[in-house]
């Protein structure tokens, strides 16, 4: 009788050469922004001791991409994702590394950061969307999930040692700061181009019509469960928004300085990479819904205790759990809407897509500072993290086909092509 010969280990995504010089680049790109966020905040708080401005900050970021919906979607459709993503991130090492030059040349102020954050927000208009369309492409579609967690892994990687070693840059000055972020933009831009582009040049492509640009609104209104997973997140995470808020916290309420407020930024990473890693080598597969949910609860609940919080220790906690349940959401929302759309409408998904993630981060921002400018930081915090506790119980009466979802990938319905 012949042994039983054992199956062969699954390598993971990472085996992949596409997708590995892929998650090269993402870790770059997302390790210069972290180290640029710390310096932006620090530095629009040192000029202007404004709540509100901060919160501008994230609206500033916004604004470009609702201007630019209608042509993000299209263009990322219908050309190589691969130069639009490289193309994103060599222009935000440049934008960088000029705002570094004007900090030497002193004519960098409050209007200099606020032009270079609205740069920033026209390139990651592009970036995302390309990014999020070419992940699909790079790996099989029983690897996907996986390939998402550790994609954001990468992230959460990045996180946390970027916003640490941007507040440690910060103390040899602003300058030195955004020089090393810049840099790092640039190294992520070649690394970019290297990935290879997996659809067909030849392919026939759909005359840009009406119908054509508005497919992915009507895509994802389409698909209950699809709009509840984007828009919960959307809701959540706006009004959850307590990070355009650290440096007062770092300053003002727990007492500490540059250093302090890269370890708060920090601090959500740590549970979403925790948390990342664990999802990289056990997937999601089953009560999808209620996971989906239950995570949202617990950023919210999170987002609370940080608020009350005047403990150092405390506060990185809370910060702690906040990104754990954080990344479960993501890693759900992003596997629902990369298993749901056809290949030829990622782009337009992913477009709708990143004007909800916008919303929910840089609005989010916006709107934590003009309710701290009103009623003080921490009762803008609280209120929000109640907020978000309050819109999970809306949500589930809302969404019941999410709440009650079971799996990631419903069959084969809902992913045929569309034009």
């Amino acid at each position: 009788m012949r042994p039983v010969r054992a199956a062969a280990p699954d390598p993971g995504p990472l085996s992949l050469p596409a997708y590995r010089i892929y998650w090269l680049s993402r870790l770059a790109a997302t390790l210069a922004a972290q180290i640029q966020v710390v310096a932006v905040g620090w530095q629009m708080y040192e000029l202007t001791g404004s709540a509100l401005d901060l919160g501008l900050v994230g609206l500033v970021q916004f604004l470009p991409s609702v201007l630019l919906l209608f042509v993000v979607g299209p263009i990322v459709d219908r050309r190589d994702r691969r130069l639009i993503l490289a193309g994103c991130r060599l222009l935000q090492g440049a934008a960088t590394l000029a705002l570094a030059a004007a900090i030497v040349g002193g004519w960098a102020s409050r209007e200099a950061l606020f032009a270079f954050v609205f740069v920033l927000g026209a390139t990651r208009a592009f970036e995302m969307p390309a990014a999020q369309s070419l992940l699909p492409t790079l790996v099989p579609a029983s690897m996907l999930s996986r390939a998402v967690a550790i994609a954001s892994s990468a992230h959460q990687a990045a996180t946390i040692g970027g916003p640490a070693l941007g507040g440690f840059l910060y103390v040899a000055g602003a300058q030195a700061t955004y020089a090393v972020a810049g840099v790092m933009y640039l190294l992520s831009g070649l690394m970019a181009l290297r990935v290879p582009e997996r659809r067909d040049a030849d392919a026939p492509r759909p005359e840009i019509t009406r119908a054509y640009l508005f497919a992915g609104i009507g895509f994802i209104r389409s698909r209950p469960a699809l709009l509840g997973a984007i828009s919960l997140d959307m809701v959540a995470v706006l009004l959850g928004g307590a990070t355009a808020l650290l440096p007062i916290y770092a300053r003002d309420i727990l007492l500490t300085g540059p250093w302090g407020l890269g370890l708060l930024r920090s601090a959500p990473a740590v549970g979403a990479l925790a948390v990342a890693l664990w999802l990289s080598r056990r997937p999601l597969d089953r009560r999808i819904g209620p996971l989906l949910f239950g995570a949202v609860a617990v950023f919210g609940a999170a987002t609370v205790v940080f608020g009350l919080s005047t403990s150092l220790p405390l506060s990185f906690a809370a910060l702690v759990m906040l990104g754990a349940g954080d990344m479960v959401s993501v890693v759900i929302r992003m596997s629902i809407v990369q298993l749901e759309t056809p290949d030829d409408m990622r782009g337009r998904v992913g477009a709708v897509n990143s004007v909800f993630i916008g919303a929910s981060n840089q609005i989010g921002e916006f709107e934590s500072g003009v309710v701290a400018a009103w009623l003080g930081p921490v009762a803008a915090v609280v209120l929000g993290g109640l907020g978000t506790l309050a819109v999970v119980g809306l949500w589930m009466r809302l969404f019941p086909s999410l709440a009650q979802r079971d799996r990631l990938d419903p069959g084969d319905g809902g992913r045929t092509g569309h034009t």
